[in-house]
């Protein structure tokens, strides 16, 4: 039985339900808006966890789960008690020995983008010359030296990226009270890869904006097409998306014409309901497949009276 937890309305939560019934797999989701009323027991046994949910919905074994899909953004709107419910259900992702995609404690090493840049490049991958400062002067003298630069925020928070102009610039003052990321821009085509465990699923984005993301607040196109990678570069995705215990993974690459590859960062929660969307790729039918896989290790404890999933 697969568990899906998140927000019901949530594209990726949608899919990833949709692709399981498709494939004729059992699943459960577990609505983080409709926990209002709902309550969970844990239990330490020795060196094992035994977790009940009850909720309107039903009662859910989690530990008699084959894995999880998490989404855990909280409810959109409830109440103090069902927010309790949904944090208690968000740390025993991290305790569960049960398989679990987004674990909240696997998003740490997107918190800092130049420590996330630190562990890519030691796991194989190319990433920008950067600069972290508060100093303007430190800003324009980098710039002096790699010409094109562009900057982002140095935390998990989403960022707009935006290049380091004349009028940019002339703003720089501004950072002494926040420190900035700033990297040597890197010219090339955008691939976003989407790693599901040992499968490899790129997208090459064609677009003009700097920032793919927001190409139509700038009034620009973005076109994606399934892509194709040297299998070295698969290979390192998926040893990136290991080395930070991240079963599934959005990676951003960028390919020069010389085939060199960069990579920017790493997505620990990705929004792969977008590029599936466009590409067709079966993102969503590969996570459910992942988490359908048999169980290893000990045994779990199941009393008759709790182990219904309704």
């Amino acid at each position: 039985m697969i568990g899906l937890i998140g927000r019901g309305d949530d594209p990726c939560v949608v899919r990833v339900r949709e692709a399981a019934a498709e494939l004729g797999l059992p699943h459960v989701l577990i609505d983080e808006d409709r926990l209002e009323g709902a309550a969970l027991r844990v239990d330490l046994e020795g060196a094992g966890v035994r977790a009940v949910l009850r909720t309107r919905d039903g009662v859910v074994d989690l530990e008699e789960l084959s894995g999880v899909y998490a989404r855990a953004l909280g409810p959109a709107q409830s109440s103090r008690d069902a927010s309790a419910v949904a944090a208690a259900l968000h740390e025993w992702l991290d305790v569960t020995e049960v398989p679990v995609m987004g674990r909240p404690a696997s998003m740490f090493s997107n918190s800092s983008k130049p420590h996330q840049a630190r562990l890519i490049a030691a796991a194989g991958l190319a990433v920008p010359t950067t600069l972290v400062t508060n100093d303007p002067e430190a800003v324009r003298e980098f710039r002096s030296r790699h010409g094109r630069v562009v900057f982002k925020s140095i935390s998990g928070i989403r960022s707009i990226v935006r290049e380091v102009d004349d009028a940019a610039l002339a703003r720089m003052d501004r950072i002494r009270d926040l420190p900035t990321q700033f990297q040597a821009r890197v010219e090339g085509t955008d691939v976003r890869v989407h790693v599901v465990g040992e499968s490899v699923f790129p997208t090459r984005i064609a677009s003009t904006a700097l920032d793919y993301r927001y190409a139509a607040r700038d009034g620009l196109a973005c076109d994606l097409e399934p892509w194709v990678l040297a299998p070295d570069v698969e290979q390192a995705c998926i040893s990136v998306a290991s080395a930070l215990a991240l079963p599934l993974a959005g990676i951003d690459l960028r390919v020069g014409e010389d085939g060199t590859v960069t990579c920017f960062e790493v997505n620990p929660m990705p929004a792969f309901s977008y590029y599936e969307s466009n590409t067709g790729q079966p993102i969503a039918a590969a996570v459910a497949a992942f988490l359908d896989r048999p169980r290893t290790g000990a045994a779990r404890h199941t009393d008759d009276d709790e182990s219904e999933v309704a």
